[in-house]
């Protein structure tokens, strides 16, 4: 990859304090922390579709569908990316990659579902307004309002790159918890190839970068296919039920509370958790800085990364299990 080769995913919208339930909104500018290579994005372009009246949201549209013509969920479909979103909380489901031609392909052309769901738990509260739809140029933003919260979508139809981010907003300023559930046959596991380097400073941009240990998402029949949950002012819920014992470079153990098909996360109230594909998910790159209102583009690597493997089949002893929490005992 050479610099400057990543595109942005273009405007980002901030919203304001939430009045009385339905949030005015505002537009700024600032892409996702993660950008997409441009020639696996060639021909992209989200539609929106499953509204009540059958209405579709075609790619090149800014406009509000009201809270009427919403049903309990809608499609957003592009080329290379589809998804469901759930209308009253904006969870999303059956995330996938289509298989579409791309030189950027990662799913050996094959339909991949990635996720099962990432789901924001709201506490009991609910989204009520109409949603505020900007679809241009391959890039999507959704957001939509309801008391006391707000959620924004933000996402790019690419074959990989950082093509997806949640952000919610509370007018209390609490965290919003997170969970993300993988597809059938997608699994996360423990990256041999950046524990085999931790503690090692490699070249990034014309400084240098310390390589820790990283957590990929894989799957054992596309040999490409490779991602990563992405954060920005987000923290990972530990679970000690999923206790893996993962080999460190000195022969010690570290012991990695990270489940094999599930992952929770605390998101700050104007914080984002976001996915990753493709090389952005095995760069060698400083964490999204620390920013819930009015960031900025940052920490654009454009290239100027190192890159450790993805290996294929993952080894046994560094995939994460068991694949779900286990419920305590019942005494």
């Amino acid at each position: 990859m050479t610099p400057h080769s990543k595109t942005s995913i273009g405007r980002r919208f901030r919203l304001p304090a939430l009045v009385s339930g339905l949030a005015a909104i505002a537009a700024v500018s600032a892409p996702m922390a993660h950008a997409a290579k441009s020639d696996g994005c060639t021909g992209g372009g989200f539609v929106i579709s499953g509204l009540l009246n059958g209405q579709t949201i075609a790619s090149g549209t800014s406009v509000t569908i009201p809270a009427s013509n919403i049903g309990p969920s809608f499609q957003v479909l592009g080329k290379y990316i589809e998804y469901t979103v759930v209308s009253s909380t904006f969870a999303v489901e059956n995330y996938t990659f289509t298989g579409a031609a791309s030189p950027e392909d990662i799913t050996g052309g094959r339909r991949t579902v990635a996720f099962q769901s990432k789901t924001p738990d709201h506490r009991g509260a609910t989204l009520t307004s109409g949603v505020r739809v900007s679809n241009e140029d391959g890039d999507i933003v959704l957001i939509r309002t309801g008391p006391g919260i707000s959620m924004k979508i933000q996402s790019k139809d690419c074959a990989q790159g950082g093509i997806f981010q949640m952000e919610p907003e509370r007018t209390d300023k609490s965290a919003t918890k997170i969970t993300h559930t993988l597809a059938s046959g997608v699994f996360y596991y423990d990256n041999p190839a950046f524990r085999a380097r931790e503690g090692d400073f490699v070249p990034y941009k014309d400084t240098t970068q310390q390589v820790t240990a990283r957590v990929n998402i894989g799957n054992d029949f596309t040999s490409k296919f490779v991602a990563r949950d992405s954060t920005q002012v987000a923290d990972r819920i530990n679970d000690p039920t999923c206790a893996n014992q993962i080999r460190k470079r000195d022969g010690t153990f570290a012991n990695v509370q990270h489940c094999g098909q599930q992952a929770s996360w605390m998101v700050a109230s104007g914080g984002r958790l976001g996915f990753v594909t493709g090389e952005d998910a095995i760069e060698v790159a400083p964490p999204a800085t620390t920013c819930t209102h009015k960031c900025q583009a940052q920490n654009r690597v454009r290239g100027q990364s190192v890159k450790l493997p993805a290996p294929f089949p993952a080894p046994n002893d560094s995939r994460l299990k068991p694949p779900f929490p286990t419920a305590p005992a019942v005494n």
